[in-house]
């Protein structure tokens, strides 16, 4: 069990540096995620090409699965838009309420009641954001962003839970960043148009950064998380990947310095965030074991 929560853990670490990499990268957040996604889609279908991991998938599951990969785009799109319109420690605040947002959109998906618990504890985490954005209102347009990161990463979990069954984690993963690329490279003209960018080409450091960020933080990280899958539980990966805005705003204090652009309200929000996680984690903890308790009479 202690290699496989290495693995977690170094993965969820690698996931929180992604943020301070987006920040060192110069390019703006569409170029960036562009060339993330090509990157990433090139290498990942030369190494399957090569290794003969190359799963088929019906057309229709496949415009299924590309769809979600352009929402998870758009994701990767807004956290590096608010990145570069606030800072890290404030897109990954923002993130830090996926998992309350998918308690309370995941009902409107499946048709299920909403949790009035879940509820309070989503508001509880509006709360937090809202002390954030009170004390730091230069970060607003970033805050507004990250919320929208937040709102599409939870929807993509959701849905993914309503993708076809039968293939394999990697093969879901091949064609949803496929389709990612392919989705972002048709709305890019437009996108910069409405917004244009100074460097549509990386610059300097940008291109170590970007193999970075795609090799090691995307691929990488990828096979951790699916090695460690096979010994951990889905409860402990979910409970570890609440660390990642930790480990992520920590680096980016570090290198950064990013404390001291925050007001210290940041740190009450960011505490009211966290407090609503555990307790949604606390919660889901004691389902599980009344259900197996249930199971077992």
């Amino acid at each position: 069990m202690k290699p496989a929560l290495l693995k977690m853990h170094l993965a969820v670490f690698l996931w929180g540096f992604t943020g301070v990499l987006g920040r060192l990268i110069s390019l703006s957040e569409g170029p960036l995620v562009w060339w993330r996604l090509c990157i990433t889609s090139i290498t990942l279908w030369v190494l399957f090409f090569v290794t003969g991991n190359i799963q088929r998938v019906t057309f229709k599951d496949f415009l299924k699965i590309a769809g979600i990969g352009s929402l998870l785009a758009l994701h990767w799109l807004f956290f590096y838009g608010s990145i570069k319109f606030a800072n890290v420690s404030i897109a990954l605040t923002c993130l830090s309420t996926t998992g309350l947002l998918s308690a309370v959109i995941e009902p409107l998906f499946f048709r299920k009641k909403i949790d009035l618990f879940e509820l309070l504890l989503g508001l509880f985490a509006l709360a937090g954001i809202g002390l954030i954005y009170l004390s730091n209102l230069k970060f607003s347009t970033g805050i507004y962003i990250g919320l929208l990161s937040a709102v599409t990463t939870a929807t993509v979990s959701i849905l993914n839970k309503k993708i076809v069954s039968g293939y394999h984690p990697m093969a879901i993963t091949l064609y949803q960043l496929s389709g990612g690329f392919a989705g972002l490279t048709l709305i890019m003209p437009l996108y910069n148009y409405l917004f244009p960018a100074k460097y549509l080409m990386p610059q300097h450091f940008d291109w170590l950064w970007l193999v970075l960020l795609s090799w090691v933080c995307t691929i990488f990280t990828f096979f951790l998380y699916i090695a460690s899958l096979k010994k951990v539980s889905a409860f402990t990966a979910n409970l570890l990947l609440t660390l990642e805005p930790v480990y992520g705003i920590i680096l980016a204090f570090i290198v950064f310095h990013e404390n001291k652009e925050l007001h210290n309200n940041f740190y009450g929000g960011f505490a009211l965030i966290s407090l609503a996680v555990v307790l949604q984690m606390v919660r889901l903890v004691r389902q599980g074991r009344k259900a197996v308790l249930e199971q077992a009479q």
